[in-house]
């Protein structure tokens, strides 16, 4: 197992049991694992969640990436239409730098 995700997994367990995440907690937990770990992993992660609700995070994981509500999608179409233009002008770049070397691969 490597550090890191033994260290995660401490971390997961004293946040299930409503424990404050320290360093000297999460070794303490390894070594009772049997798990050795360097105290650097330790301390990253006791500092990394310092003042995080974890349980919030976990509970929360897919919330921050969905997708827009179907109202907020209706006054976009102005932006649709940009969008496509911007498309248009790309793809007028793309064929006129062809045109701009002189000569094709098969001429």
């Amino acid at each position: 197992m490597s550090a890191e995700l033994a260290t995660s997994y401490a971390a997961l367990i004293l946040t299930d049991d409503n424990v404050e995440i320290t360093s000297d907690k999460l070794q303490t937990l390894l070594k009772a694992a049997n798990v050795e770990v360097e105290s650097i992993w330790t301390s990253l992660f006791a500092k990394a969640l310092e003042g995080k609700d974890v349980a919030a995070m976990l509970s929360n994981v897919g919330a921050a990436g969905s997708a827009p509500a179907a109202g907020a999608a209706a006054p976009a179409g102005g932006a649709a239409a940009a969008e496509e233009k911007a498309e248009e002008k790309k793809e007028e770049a793309k064929e006129e730098s062809d045109d701009d070397m002189g000569f094709g691969l098969f001429d």
